[in-house]
């Protein structure tokens, strides 16, 4: 009868575990939703035309010395820092900070003579991240490499924060 009594209780138990736990829900949990990948290739986003066209304003306003092209393409409130190797000293100068302002006077000095930049320069764009507002990307430059994230704000893709290194001499691009 004990042995009876123990089945019974141990079944009655596992029946309403059982009934207790709760099927897995088609509906969305906030916290642990894993958001399918895009569908579409970045090319085909309807937003990679204004990302790519703002880098590419910022990289052919500095090779064409066009402050103009800077300013419709990147924020007031830019963030650029970066890391420039002295090949001299055989090392990196850390932490260089740029302003907007900054970089709009570079952009109408750097190639001023014609002798860092032509029409033959380095200049590959790679869009990694593209969304409805926010994107990311890479530059590949005669300077060197340039990380950005970009923002569209009031309908116009702006560069808001830059991170970039120089490359050494012996490992640059072409």
């Amino acid at each position: 009868m004990q042995y009876l009594n123990r089945t019974l209780l141990m079944s009655l138990v596992l029946v309403i575990s059982l009934f207790s736990c709760t099927p897995p829900s088609n509906e969305p949990n906030n916290n642990t939703d894993v958001i399918p990948a895009q569908s579409i290739s970045l090319e085909e986003h309807p937003e990679y035309a204004g990302v790519k066209m703002a880098i590419a304003d910022y990289v052919e306003g500095i090779y064409e010395v066009d402050s103009t092209r800077i300013e419709r393409s990147v924020h007031p409130e830019l963030r650029k820092r970066g890391y420039w190797y002295n090949a001299k000293e055989g090392a990196y100068m850390d932490n260089l900070d740029m302003s907007f302002e900054q970089l709009v006077n570079l952009a109408a000095n750097w190639n001023a003579d014609g002798k860092s930049a032509d029409e033959n320069s380095t200049k590959i764009i790679e869009i990694y991240d593209l969304n409805d507002r926010t994107a990311s990307a890479k530059l590949t430059a005669e300077w060197g490499i340039d990380y950005f994230h970009l923002a569209k704000i009031d309908g116009k893709w702006m560069i808001m924060n830059v991170l970039w290194q120089s490359i050494k001499e012996e490992e640059q691009v072409g």
